[in-house]
């Protein structure tokens, strides 16, 4: 499948939020105007999906599961450090975006790969683990909730989260990963609603001990999605 890698840096996230459903709309308009064409397997083939790479500024994003008491910050506090709320499609409860992490979007045509959501997500996380293997980490999925954790007698903790929508089988939204991500702003809200002893959030700088170039990561997140998704950047 052909994707185009977009990055994009300081822009609000309604603006980001506007992209992503241009381009999923774009999508599914083509593949509806082509729902009956004979030679339309070829020309879904051809078309060109998305991979958006995201940098916040400060954000929480309640999924369509979200519980509005996993957000700890009253609307003045929200307001006085400049933080804005959405609720949005994607599946999931509160998260948050911000600066030094990597949030990723895939806006693609499932029905070029397969149609299996589960397998879907399943995908994602074994891009993340695969990429942390790079430095030398173990990450791993978790039998009851979505995302990449990392485990040892410290307790488990969850570097990757993920959500997603899926509309006609075309994909947006997608994942979360804390590479240099102040881990404090996480303290304004219970993360994906997990509330659990032992549990936590972590970021590569905590695990790794030092910061991590951003743009690394960007290119080594390419390569494992090219990998597991078996996809094709053009630049």
């Amino acid at each position: 499948m052909k994707v185009q890698r977009h990055d994009i840096l300081g822009v609000s996230y309604q603006e980001s939020w506007d992209f992503q459903s241009i381009l999923h709309n774009g999508i599914k308009k083509y593949k509806a105007q082509n729902l009956r064409d004979q030679t339309s397997t070829l020309q879904k083939s051809l078309l060109l999906n998305h991979v958006v790479f995201c940098e916040h500024n400060d954000v929480i994003t309640l999924g369509k599961s979200a519980t509005f008491s996993n957000l700890l910050f009253t609307e003045a506090e929200l307001s006085e450090n400049d933080i804005e709320v959405f609720n949005i499609n994607r599946g999931g409860d509160v998260t948050y975006h911000g600066p030094g992490q990597l949030t990723g979007y895939l806006i693609m045509d499932l029905e070029l790969l397969y149609r299996d959501v589960h397998r879907y997500v399943r995908n994602i996380e074994e891009c993340i683990i695969r990429l942390l293997t790079k430095y030398d980490i173990v990450g791993h999925r978790h039998n009851d909730y979505t995302g990449v954790w990392i485990t040892d007698d410290k307790g488990s903790r969850k570097i990757c989260a993920i959500g997603v929508h899926l509309s006609r089988w075309v994909s947006m939204h997608g994942f979360g990963f804390n590479i240099n991500t102040d881990l404090s702003k996480f303290n304004n809200i219970i993360p994906c609603g997990i509330d659990e002893k032992g549990m936590s959030v972590t970021s590569l700088a905590q695990e790794l001990g030092h910061k991590v170039p951003m743009t690394k990561v960007k290119d080594q997140m390419q390569l494992v999605l090219e990998e597991v998704f078996g996809l094709s950047f053009i630049h």
